[in-house]
C-alpha cells in the first residue's frame, strides 16, 4: 500500500447488512390475500359459492391461471372446496379452522358435545363480567334473528343463527384467544349442531336463550355460566 493511502472505512461493529429493495409479492400471492380477506370477513361465509372462476377473472383484473392458481392453493389450505361441475365453495374461514375441520371430522359427537360445553360455558361467564352496552345490543340483535329463524322453520337458517348467537357470547367475553379458537372450531362445532338438530325442527327441540342474555345484561356471571351449561347439558345428552 503507499504511503499516504487510506484504508476504506470498516463498519463498524454490529451494524446492520445494507437493505435491499423490497420485492413486491408475485400477483398470485395477492390474489390469494384478496380471497382470503373475503372469507375471514364473512363476506363469503362457510357453505356458501364464491364467484364463478370467470368472474373472479373480471372482478380481480387477473388472468385465469392467476385466479386458478390461487383458487387451488386456498383449497389446499382447507379453505375451499372444488366441487366439480358444482362450483367453488367457503370450507372453512381460516386455515387453521380448515385444520380441524379435517383433524376431527368424524370424531366421537360426545366429545364435541362436551368441548362446546367447555367453551360457551366459560365464554358466558366472561361475557358476563364484561360485556359492553354495545355487545349487548348485538346479543339483543342475534338473539332475534335465532328466533326468527326459528319460527321459519328452515333448518340451515336456523343453525346459522343459533350458532351466530352462541360466537356472539363468546365475543362478549372480550378474549380474543378465546374468541379465535372458538371460530377456528366453528365448522366442527356446527357438524354437530346440525346432527343434533336433524332434518326437521322439532318443538322439543327448542331451547330458550333469553335467560341467557339476561344474565349476561345483568352481569351475573354464575347464573350466566349456569344457563350455558343448561344448554350443552341437552346437546351432550342428545349425542349419547
Amino acid at each position: 500500500m503507499n504511503r499516504g493511502q487510506s484504508l476504506p472505512p470498516s463498519p463498524s461493529r454490529g451494524s446492520a447488512p445494507p437493505l435491499s429493495a423490497p420485492q413486491r409479492a408475485p400477483l398470485a400471492d395477492q390474489v390469494i390475500a384478496t380471497l382470503r380477506q373475503q372469507i375471514a370477513s364473512g363476506q363469503w361465509p362457510v357453505g356458501s359459492r364464491i364467484p364463478t372462476e370467470p368472474e373472479l377473472v373480471e372482478q380481480l383484473g387477473v388472468a385465469r391461471n392467476t385466479v386458478r392458481e390461487a383458487v387451488r392453493a386456498l383449497a389446499h389450505n382447507g379453505l375451499l372446496d372444488i366441487r366439480q361441475g358444482s362450483g367453488t365453495y367457503v370450507l372453512a374461514t381460516s386455515e387453521l379452522a380448515g385444520v380441524m375441520h379435517r383433524r376431527f371430522a368424524g370424531t366421537d359427537l360426545r366429545h364435541v358435545a362436551e368441548l362446546r360445553s367447555a367453551l360457551e360455558t366459560a365464554g358466558a361467564r366472561l361475557a358476563a363480567r364484561r360485556r359492553t352496552d354495545a355487545d349487548l345490543a348485538q346479543l339483543d340483535g342475534l338473539l332475534a334473528r335465532r328466533e326468527a329463524a326459528w319460527e321459519s322453520g328452515e333448518v340451515e337458517r336456523f343453525i346459522d343463527a343459533d350458532q351466530s348467537l352462541h360466537m356472539g357470547v363468546v365475543a362478549a367475553s372480550r378474549n380474543e384467544v378465546f374468541s379465535a379458537l372458538y371460530a377456528d372450531l366453528a365448522e366442527v362445532l356446527r357438524a354437530f349442531l346440525r346432527h343434533d338438530v336433524g332434518d326437521t325442527l322439532r318443538p322439543e327441540g327448542y331451547m330458550d336463550h333469553s335467560r341467557l342474555l339476561e344474565a349476561i345484561r345483568a352481569q351475573d356471571a354464575e347464573a350466566a355460566s349456569h344457563e350455558a351449561a343448561s344448554h350443552t347439558a341437552e346437546w351432550s345428552r342428545g349425542a349419547l
